[in-house]
């Protein structure tokens, strides 16, 4: 039986696709984390090229999938923020993202204020508050205003 330390270095190629079976990543998510275990970027390169080829790595399903995800969760602009974080090219995630286009934005955002906050604030300092929360959320400050402005109106129909 060899000891670990006998045992021959990892290719590129056998951790990426270690790494593959475990969950998808973007091409650029996955050559930084090979880089980071220390393997030579020309075989990087060509394990890559070689797993697009196969389509076993692909950054327009990655983008796909990373957009499916976080709809319901994030606005527009911070899942297309994430997209670019993520090394995906423009032309993926202007894919991605297309079906996003006729989503009503405030709708979004007032379920997700509805789930995390469920009524209106009781002072400026709460408003602020919840006004950061959406806008954290890659809601727009408008948009924000709206959901909150649109749940005072319903709590004060309901009082008269």
């Amino acid at each position: 039986m060899r000891a670990a330390r006998d045992k021959p270095p990892a290719s590129a190629r056998s951790v990426a696709l270690r790494l593959l079976a475990r969950r998808d990543y973007s091409r650029s998510e996955l050559a930084q984390r090979l880089r980071a275990r220390g393997l030579g970027a020309a075989d990087i390169e060509a394990a890559l090229d070689d797993f697009e080829r196969l389509g076993y790595l692909s950054d327009a399903r990655y983008a796909q999938a990373l957009v499916a995800h976080r709809v319901g969760h994030l606005g527009k602009r911070a899942i297309a923020r994430d997209l670019r974080e993520r090394g995906i090219a423009a032309d993926d995630a202007k894919a991605a993202l297309s079906p996003l286009a006729d989503r009503d934005e405030i709708a979004d955002a007032t379920a997700l204020w509805q789930r995390r906050f469920g009524q209106p604030p009781a002072d400026e300092r709460e408003r602020a508050r919840q006004v950061r929360f959406l806008v954290s959320r890659g809601f727009s400050a408008a948009i924000a205003f709206r959901v909150l402005r649109a749940a005072g109106a319903r709590t004060d129909d309901l009082q008269d």
